[in-house]
């Protein structure tokens, strides 16, 4: 038998049909930091890996999930729903479930999404507002490293000349980093 520890919200609002006695309420909470726990194991059965959760004030839990190789498939999908709904009681819960993957367009979240984009090419957004296409080159828990083309001056001569530079990048720096798509 499977239990599962539930975080309780008690409202107490006066009953006005009845002088002096209070109602109590009770919420049954779901968080994101509980199914990122609980959830985890189906992920990684299916070949991916966890980007993200989410759940609203009205309960719309978001799994967002990216394949570590590869695309995921639908069947990741279904088989994450599955397991999701073995864990939690949907009419106990009232939640509604969309799993789905990340996005090519999206902008990273974990580490682990920068390092499957190493060799692609990448949009990088720093803060400051300055933005650039570039190859991802390494990524590690506090820092990106990118390979891109900048004009620079070149000591002697009055025209700035195309250089490519190989940066990295503290990601208290970076906005964001997300794939660049071409469509050939």
């Amino acid at each position: 038998m499977y239990f599962t520890k539930k975080f309780v919200y008690l409202h107490r609002e006066r009953d006005r049909s009845r002088t002096g006695s209070y109602l109590l309420f009770i919420d049954l909470v779901m968080t994101s930091k509980e199914i990122k726990e609980k959830i985890v194991p189906a992920v990684e059965a299916c070949g991916c890996f966890l980007v993200d959760v989410t759940v609203s004030a009205d309960n719309d839990v978001e799994i967002e999930i990216e394949s570590k190789e590869g695309t995921v498939q639908m069947e990741d999908c279904v088989a994450i729903d599955k397991a999701f709904h073995e864990l939690w009681d949907q009419d106990a819960e009232d939640y509604s479930l969309t799993v789905a993957s990340a996005g090519l367009g999206r902008p990273f979240k974990v580490l682990q999404q920068y390092r499957k984009a190493i060799g692609s090419l990448v949009e990088a957004r720093l803060k400051g507002g300055r933005k650039f296409l570039a190859k991802l080159t390494d990524a590690d828990e506090e820092s990106v490293t990118l390979s891109h083309t900048a004009k620079v001056a070149v000591e002697g001569k009055k025209k700035k000349e195309e250089k490519v530079l190989t940066e990295k990048f503290p990601l208290s720096e970076v906005n964001s980093v997300s794939y660049y798509i071409t469509i050939d």
